[in-house]
């Protein structure tokens, strides 16, 4: 019996907690541990929130460790459950030698990238953003460097150009967790993690996404706006500005030369809101040719699909979205 101790936060790292707990029996592991971040404030009142990883496994009755730092205090309260493995998706820490040589097996990685392409925390963006036609899900043995532990699984992910950074994280995590199920066997079997394979290629690495990053460049091609609106949904979300307030860009649809002939607009001004079509959305120029919006979302209100939107707003079209 492996003794886990599974680490992550957002509620796509729940879904990989979750389908581990349903498999313990048939694989012969069991989570005894769950590493999340710290609650955070929120509403009127500041009430402390758990992450969903932490709030999941609260419900399950699995120990929940938050600290701020990987620290010797923290280590001393996780030694009390004695971890065997450590399991890490989303997480957000780099965790050092000390914390590594806690665990008898070491540690497992579920990262969403194609390694060594798109290390560091927002792989999946970079993918959309780039127009990529392919990822994959990777598990890789944990190192004191970011992702450049050795390879143990890898999973081609096709992409179609209509993914999400929500959709193909879901996909991942979900790929992700079915690839670690066959390596408990191995673990239980030779008493060690399987030997790996060194990462080969040139390595990118990709940073922390900013408000600043997802804001809206209107003089792009329509498939980079396109791409930009589905790698920022649904955080940070993608947004531009309508008479200097946020409007944000849920959802956008290329246009293509059947349905409507963008040459009419070619003279028209990159983020102008040139016209609205009902089965389309609302029409705006980009740097080369046109694009729908479908859904978006006025500042402080909720969102709307175009028809609702252009209900309310019927002078819209002339606006100069900037």
């Amino acid at each position: 019996m492996i003794n886990v101790l599974y680490a992550g936060s957002p509620d796509v790292s729940r879904n990989v907690l979750m389908f581990l707990l349903e498999n313990e029996r048939k694989f012969d592991f069991k989570i005894v541990g769950v590493l999340s971040n710290p609650p955070t404030a929120k509403g009127r009142h500041k009430e402390l929130i758990p992450t969903p990883v932490a709030e999941e496994a609260l419900k399950q009755n699995i120990p929940v460790f938050t600290p701020e730092h990987l620290d010797g205090e923290c280590r001393e309260m996780i030694s009390k459950i004695n971890p065997d493995l450590l399991i890490c998706f989303a997480y957000g820490h780099i965790f050092g030698t000390k914390f590594l040589e806690m665990f008898k097996y070491g540690g497992i990685n579920i990262h969403p990238s194609l390694l060594p392409k798109y290390r560091g925390c927002t792989p999946v963006p970079a993918c959309i953003l780039n127009l990529d036609k392919q990822t994959a899900v990777t598990i890789q043995t944990l190192s004191l460097k970011m992702d450049e532990g050795d390879i143990l699984a890898q999973e081609i992910i096709e992409l179609t150009g209509n993914e999400t950074t929500e959709s193909l994280l879901c996909e991942s995590a979900e790929k992700g967790a079915k690839l670690i199920l066959p390596l408990f066997k191995e673990i239980n079997e030779t008493e060690s993690i399987p030997k790996g394979q060194p990462q080969q290629g040139n390595a990118s690495y990709t940073g922390i996404i900013t408000k600043s990053d997802s804001k809206i460049d209107w003089n792009l091609s329509s498939k980079k706006i396109d791409a930009s609106v589905r790698a920022y949904f649904s955080e940070p979300g993608a947004w531009t500005t309508e008479n200097n307030l946020t409007l944000k860009i849920i959802e956008t649809k290329l246009i293509s030369s059947a349905q409507i002939d963008g040459n009419k607009y070619k003279d028209e001004t990159a983020g102008k809101v040139v016209d609205f079509n009902k089965k389309i959305g609302i029409i705006v120029k980009t740097g080369d040719g046109i694009i729908g919006i479908v859904r978006l979302q006025r500042q402080g209100k909720k969102i709307m699909n175009s028809n609702e939107f252009m209900n309310g707003a019927r002078d819209f079209i002339g606006t100069l979205l900037a």
